[in-house]
């Protein structure tokens, strides 16, 4: 078989054939930004675990899976008081700052920007330690019938 030195296109085309790559070219760069407008927007993964804050395994309860969304607010020097949570509970701070107290999990403060899953069916309690309200955005992946929040006794 013969090695071909020659261009493969025949002499007619040759003129066409700059001004049909550039014209490709530009298509291909128009249709680059139309597609990107239609894909998925980038992620800024906020958190990304299977533990909760205080390190115990994420167990989601039994039944019928529902979410609860909610804003939490506390004012400076307030405290939710002793309680547990029975459902998985994301938790991202919005404004303020917030300490919790885990018992024998410790303490830990929490501030704007910071995400978590908080303890799951441990007794803990927090209080606004920030001199402005401390509000929190709560999302629980509970359960029909669980209840997210249960009050305990001081």
């Amino acid at each position: 078989m013969p090695i071909l030195s020659k261009p493969v296109l025949p002499i007619p085309f040759r003129p066409l054939a700059l001004p049909c790559l550039l014209a490709l070219t530009a298509l291909c760069a128009w249709a680059v930004p139309a597609a990107a407008k239609d894909s998925y927007p980038p992620l800024d993964v906020l958190l990304s675990t299977g533990e909760t804050v205080i390190g115990q395994q994420i167990i989601y309860p039994e039944g019928p899976a529902k979410i609860t969304a909610a804003l939490v607010t506390l004012q400076p020097g307030q405290t939710t008081g002793w309680h547990r949570h029975d459902a998985p509970l994301f938790a991202y701070i919005l404004e303020g700052e917030i300490t919790v107290d885990y018992g024998p999990g410790g303490v830990k403060a929490f501030g704007v920007g910071d995400s978590l899953v908080e303890a799951l069916g441990s007794r803990h309690k927090g209080t606004c330690t920030s001199d402005v309200p401390v509000r929190l955005l709560a999302v629980f992946a509970g359960a029909e019938g669980v209840a997210n929040t249960v009050p305990e006794k001081d």
